[in-house]
């Protein structure tokens, strides 16, 4: 089964009454079970997904922004505990492994009194860390994957990532300002996960949120507004686009149907405004 779940499509690290989850993803092609990103709430969405934890086979973080990691740890600890024996490949940029070194640390009580009462493999051992950068990174099973460094400022370390495999081929925007060589990177996939953000929403949101002229300016340097994603589409040639990280996610006075007007200004192609335990199928042509 080839398959594309986006299990959290908000922008940010806030949870709020009635919104939606932050940023990661299920990818599933060529037999391989992969996550990317791990926002709060992944653990939970990958289960309501059909998917059992002990089926991850690798886990990509495409940033070290609190709402793309911050649950990497208890999602791996979570598949520990509920059976895993075999190693999960984890990729990520420069910093991921002393994330999880610390989350181990902070977890040596549970996680040493398991291995004796319980008798399980300790749980460093079944995580395999690989830092990555820009490039062709190591193939998970047969799947190709390719890295692009994206314009996430004041963040360095942020990725794009190609998946390729089966005759399908899927690209993460990750978190980005407009970004014209992306399209490039996503030529003629057949989905394009990308975020988005409503410029005429800026105001409220960062109104709400607080630290408003700080906050504004950093949306508006580091994120793409959404006719700047269906111009990436566009010039992509990709069969679909997916709308993700979305900005704004949980404002009652916006809807979809803002995010598709401003992506229909540019672009007519298929897209999907995405949503917490949105599926597309990946059936190859």
């Amino acid at each position: 089964m080839n398959d594309l779940f986006l299990l959290g499509t908000k922008g940010g690290p806030a949870v709020r009454t009635g919104g939606s989850m932050p940023t990661s993803s299920l990818l599933r092609i060529a037999d391989q079970v992969i996550v990317i990103d791990c926002g709060i709430g992944v653990t939970r969405a990958i289960v309501n997904a059909g998917v059992t934890l002990m089926d991850v086979d690798a886990i990509f973080i495409t940033h070290l922004h609190s709402d793309h990691i911050l649950e990497l740890g208890p999602l791996l600890h979570t598949a520990w505990t509920t059976g895993l024996k075999r190693k999960i490949q984890v990729f990520g940029p420069v910093g991921t492994n002393d994330y999880l070194d610390h989350f181990l640390q902070s977890m040596t009580f549970d996680n040493d009194i398991r291995v004796r009462d319980e008798g399980r493999i300790p749980l460093d051992t079944l995580i395999e860390v690989s830092i990555f950068t820009q490039g062709s990174l190591p193939d998970i099973g047969g799947i190709n994957v390719d890295a692009l460094r994206v314009d996430h400022p004041p963040v360095t370390d942020c990725f794009a990532l190609r998946f390729e495999a089966d005759d399908i081929r899927v690209v993460f925007s990750a978190d980005t300002a407009y970004f014209p060589s992306l399209a490039e990177f996503a030529r003629n996939a057949d989905v394009l996960v990308h975020e988005a953000m409503l410029l005429e929403a800026v105001d409220a949101l960062v109104a709400r949120t607080g630290n408003a002229d700080r906050l504004k300016q950093h949306l508006l340097a580091s994120h793409t507004a959404a006719a700047d994603v269906a111009r990436i589409a566009r010039d992509a040639n990709v069969k679909h686009l997916c709308l993700n990280h979305l900005i704004p996610a949980d404002d009652p006075q916006y809807s979809p149907a803002d995010f598709i007007a401003q992506i229909k200004t540019v672009w007519n192609g298929e897209v999907t405004v995405g949503y917490d335990g949105c599926r597309i199928d990946l059936a190859p042509d």
